[in-house]
């Protein structure tokens, strides 16, 4: 599987407030609906990040509406993580909980480090600076990993050739 576009992708991270809905609502943005697109948390114990969805927003992507839910309330609703072809952790302990959590079924589990902007800046403009480097961030290693964008228009929100790793 790595390498290839896979057809359903689950992001997770610690509350599903922050990292996972900006990943969520950009690959979404990019790719459109090639692939199956949820996100999830360790924890649900947060509502969506103000500063997630301004950042977002600058991208035309909403997240105004999302609704944080655990990995927990995935498994009471009925989703399966056996369903995904890939995780993708943005956090440590999201990835802890991913591998435990499918331990027992066949698929990649993916780490991707991306800063969590929320202890970072004490001025609204160095939160939102934080918060768009974690959204960069996210996007660079999404192109990285899957390709270039295939939505129209997405390209426009992609590093130039020579800002990428």
């Amino acid at each position: 599987m790595s390498g290839s576009f896979p057809s359903s992708v689950l992001f997770c991270c610690d509350h599903n407030a922050v990292r996972s809905p900006m990943a969520e609502g950009l690959m979404k943005k990019l790719y459109g609906q090639r692939a199956y697109v949820q996100s999830a948390g360790v924890r649900n114990d947060m509502e969506i990040d103000g500063f997630s969805v301004a950042v977002c927003k600058e991208m035309g992507i909403e997240l105004s509406r999302h609704r944080s839910r655990s990995f927990e309330e995935m498994q009471e609703w009925g989703d399966d993580l056996s369903q995904f072809d890939l995780i993708v952790a943005l956090s440590p302990a999201s990835q802890r909980m991913a591998l435990t959590l499918t331990r027992f079924f066949h698929l990649d589990v993916e780490f991707w480090p991306i800063v969590d902007p929320t202890a970072i800046g004490d001025t609204r403009e160095a939160k939102l600076a934080a918060y768009r480097q974690a959204r960069d961030m996210i996007r660079d290693r999404m192109v990285a990993r899957f390709g270039p964008p295939s939505e129209p228009g997405a390209q426009d929100f992609t590093p130039p050739a020579s800002a990428r790793r």
